[in-house]
């Protein structure tokens, strides 16, 4: 084997890592350990403690759902994400618009009214 094979190749390796690893592009991504927003929402029978969340696009957010009365879960329209009580989703806010979130499960009379925004800008 020739001895500038292995020099070469040890440059051409270090210049892919770099290169790789200098990107802006992606690095939320990159990172899914980083979360930029938790948020805990508390549901009793027939609310949830926050009926609005804001957002900045492209935020990793953490939702976890607490059921202090009552059995509930949520569906985030728009995202197709949904919470079962006392579970975490994480995801990444990656569309501009208002999304509705709901109970997904039937808890009564006042279950309709069980209804939250996601508002992200």
């Amino acid at each position: 084997m020739k001895r500038w094979m292995l020099p070469v190749g040890f440059v051409f390796a270090i210049s892919a890592i770099v290169t790789g690893c200098g990107s802006k592009e992606g690095q939320k991504a990159a990172s899914p350990g980083k979360v930029d927003k938790t948020i805990t929402i508390n549901a009793k029978n027939f609310e949830f403690d926050q009926k609005e969340i804001k957002l900045k696009k492209d935020d990793i957010v953490s939702i976890t759902l607490k059921n202090s009365q009552g059995i509930h879960a949520i569906h985030i329209e728009g995202y197709d994400k949904d919470i079962k009580g006392n579970e975490t989703v994480t995801f990444t806010a990656d569309r501009i618009g208002k999304f509705d979130y709901v109970c997904s499960i039937f808890c009564g009379n006042g279950h309709s009214d069980m209804v939250g925004t996601i508002i992200v800008e």
